[in-house]
């Protein structure tokens, strides 16, 4: 599953989220960008795609583009797991709904966390620290969802307010709930963030495998 998890969580949990064709499968476009397809490695289901979008970004430990399928950009990642962390629900963090998406929008244009739209908060619990203010300062939430698993995802801090330890204490807070439910976390980080991994890795999380995250044009 986790070799896949836009796929495991397409074609499982979040199947009310997806349009799917034979062995493809992708978000709402209001919901999230990211599409799969049950094998990379198979160009029927890459065929199958095509039915459904023209640019699909995908990821996984390794993706090639079928006949057909232009690749566009690529960007390295690392998948971490919290199979034997602990983590805290925190006093400050807040619910956020899909009342307070202009807010978390806003947040994601200045921190750039990356993809997130504007039913991307449907997907699972959010969570906010807002300053004295009342602004919204930092924000972490839930994302792809599979059997017995389930993604911290969109975990990003206003510039102004970062080295302050939110993002840590939000990530903690998400992952609690995960583990509440009896699911496991996990969450993906760019390659070359080494502060973001690093970070990670004293929360509880541990490296899992290397990822992709790739964009791909269908040109017939």
């Amino acid at each position: 599953m986790l070799n896949n998890p836009v796929w495991a969580a397409l074609s499982g949990p979040q199947a009310g989220y997806a349009e799917a064709a034979g062995d493809a499968a992708r978000y709402l476009p209001e919901i999230s960008a990211f599409c799969a397809i049950s094998d990379p490695a198979d160009p029927a289901a890459w065929r199958d795609l095509a039915t459904l979008t023209d640019h699909a970004l995908l990821t996984g430990p390794s993706i090639t583009a079928a006949p057909g399928w232009v690749e566009d950009s690529r960007m390295r990642g690392v998948q971490m797991v919290g199979t034997a962390m602990s983590a805290v629900d925190d006093p400050e963090a807040v619910p956020l709904t899909e009342h307070d998406v202009p807010e978390m929008l806003e947040l994601v244009a200045r921190a750039q966390p990356g993809p997130f739209r504007k039913r991307t908060v449907d997907l699972g619990r959010y969570l906010g620290i807002r300053a004295k203010d009342g602004r919204l300062i930092s924000m972490a939430g839930e994302r792809f969802r599979m059997a017995g698993w389930t993604e911290v995802s969109a975990v990003c801090t206003d510039p102004e307010f970062r080295g302050q330890g939110l993002g840590a204490r939000l990530t903690l807070a998400v992952a609690a709930g995960i583990l509440t439910r009896g699911e496991l976390p996990f969450l993906h980080a760019v390659h070359d963030n080494e502060n973001a991994i690093r970070l990670y890795g004293r929360l509880g999380f541990e490296h899992s495998t290397d990822v992709v995250f790739a964009s791909f044009r269908y040109t017939g």
